[in-house]
């Protein structure tokens, strides 16, 4: 966990463990414990996989070469099919597209079989008449963010975000010199996985990411808490606005929530929140899918120390 406000980090600590269980057994619904020597203590510069945090990533970088209101298709024409030719580059951001949630895209051999599948896809229901949370929505940011730079995400990434601002243990499918630092997440097993992977660890956790070499819109970014903590202070500097982030949201955001603080929060148990009505940023990375997703707690506790940090910064 870390937070602060202003320039100043009040608070950055660990709790817990980076690595507990070697496996997941399913019959007793309990993780199996490594031996006290193999476990790996948590640590402040622990990595963590994002999950769905990546998804801020992308947006950041979009709107440096998109016109956020102009048409995916006038970039990618593929798009257009299935009924998608109105769709605009900000209905991605604010998942107003009608995309459903996902698509077993790990099912599938090749990128171009997994694009077919995203340009075949039809919406559910009209663009921008509700608003419904789905991966496909950045997994298409990024096709249309590398058709028009010619630069790979990854890259586009790096060089736009976490190279200027010093984010050294951030970026996609980290080398094996941080694996003793990274979390452990899941062990990955269908049938409450897609994959069979057994205990994933440095290895994105998302299995369509996973499926696209681990460079994904919505998910594939590593990071430490004091990295998000330099992104988290950039965004506060430049002073928004924040597309593509999620706004005043009670069931992670807290008491933070309310006057305009955004977010988001990622599968794999992490989160992050910047509240500029009172210049605070809230990072708090866990690996709660570590050894099975099936014993994710929600956001609880996500809102439980948003909340902490409101009530140490609002007046009474």
């Amino acid at each position: 966990m870390l937070a602060g406000r202003g320039h100043v980090v009040a608070l950055h600590e660990a709790v817990g463990w980076a690595v507990r269980y070697g496996a997941y057994d399913e019959a007793a619904d309990r993780g199996v414990e490594l031996p006290p020597e193999q476990r790996v203590p948590m640590r402040p510069d622990t990595v963590f996989d994002l999950a769905s945090v990546s998804k801020l990533f992308a947006a950041v970088i979009a709107p440096r070469y998109l016109d956020l209101d102009r048409a995916v298709a006038a970039y990618v024409p593929e798009f257009a099919a299935a009924g998608k030719a109105d769709i605009t580059v900000r209905q991605l951001l604010d998942h107003t597209s009608g995309f459903r949630p996902e698509l077993p895209f790990y099912d599938l051999p090749t990128a171009k079989a997994r694009r077919r599948l995203l340009w075949d896809e039809a919406p559910l229901c009209a663009p921008g008449a509700v608003r419904g949370y789905s991966d496909l929505n950045l997994i298409a940011l990024q096709q249309v963010l590398e058709r028009v730079t010619g630069q790979p995400l990854d890259v586009l990434v790096r060089d736009g975000i976490t190279g200027p601002l010093g984010m050294t243990d951030t970026g996609y499918n980290p080398p094996a010199a941080l694996l003793p630092r990274i979390a452990a997440t899941e062990d990955q097993r269908r049938p409450w996985g897609k994959l069979d992977r057994g205990m994933v660890r440095g290895v994105v956790h998302d299995e369509n990411a996973y499926a696209a070499g681990g460079v994904s819109g919505h998910a594939g970014l590593f990071s430490t808490a004091w990295d998000l903590a330099l992104l988290c202070r950039a965004l506060l500097d430049g002073g928004g606005p924040y597309p593509g982030f999620e706004t005043d949201q009670p069931g992670f955001m807290g008491e933070l929530a309310g006057r305009g603080a955004v977010g988001h929060t990622g599968f794999t148990g992490t989160s992050l929140v910047i509240d500029p009505a009172t210049d605070t940023f809230l990072v708090l990375l866990t690996n709660s899918v570590h050894p099975s997703r099936t014993w994710r707690e929600g956001s609880a506790p996500r809102a439980a120390a948003a909340t902490c940090l409101a009530r140490s910064v609002l007046p009474s």
